[in-house]
């Protein structure tokens, strides 16, 4: 896996080994980011259940502001760190260990909200509408944000969470990516 484009292009990442992580392969990441390339520049990303921080990485990269990695895994965390150094872009970071839902609700105060949110959590566990109403609750969201969710083929997203409303969702393999924006 590499980051696809900007100022890192072309640096391998480093990923947990095994399948208790799913890294995003550079085919949809490179779909994810065409989609969204507008938005990317000055942002400020949450990158949840974030595995190698290769989506915050590649949004760093191409000119976010700020990412911000969540995950619990003391080896993942260690890996996102090392991927921040190698690429030169751990000024830009934060990257806490920790159950996403308590670190969402600790940053309230501490960062700005967040106009782009990536989530890839586990998959099968209903998270996803989980975690986007609590970055709403905590006010952690900029108008028109979008957020990304990564998940499989058998998880059934609403069309509608909150005032977030899903504008696409397309299918790579058995992984799908479904994108929600604030309704106007």
């Amino acid at each position: 896996m590499r980051v696809i484009s900007g100022k890192a292009r072309g640096t391998h990442l480093r990923t947990i080994e095994g399948m208790s992580t799913r890294p995003t392969t550079d085919r949809v990441k490179e779909a994810l980011f065409s989609s969204i390339q507008f938005e990317v520049l000055d942002a400020n990303c949450l990158d949840a259940f974030a595995g190698s921080g290769a989506l915050g990485i590649e949004a760093l990269s191409r000119g976010a502001e700020l990412a911000v990695f969540i995950d619990q895994s003391p080896e993942c965390v260690k890996v996102i760190n090392q991927n921040l150094v190698k690429t030169s872009l751990i000024d830009k970071a934060k990257v806490i260990k920790g159950d996403v839902f308590d670190v969402v609700s600790r940053l309230k105060g501490t960062v700005s909200p967040f106009g782009l949110v990536f989530l890839d959590p586990p998959y099968g566990q209903g998270l996803c509408e989980k975690i986007i109403l609590r970055l709403i609750q905590d006010d952690m969201l900029i108008k028109n944000a979008i957020i990304v969710i990564e998940h499989d083929n058998n998880e059934i997203l609403e069309a509608t969470i909150g005032p977030f409303i899903r504008v696409k969702s397309k299918r790579y393999g058995s992984t799908y990516l479904s994108t929600y924006r604030e309704a106007d």
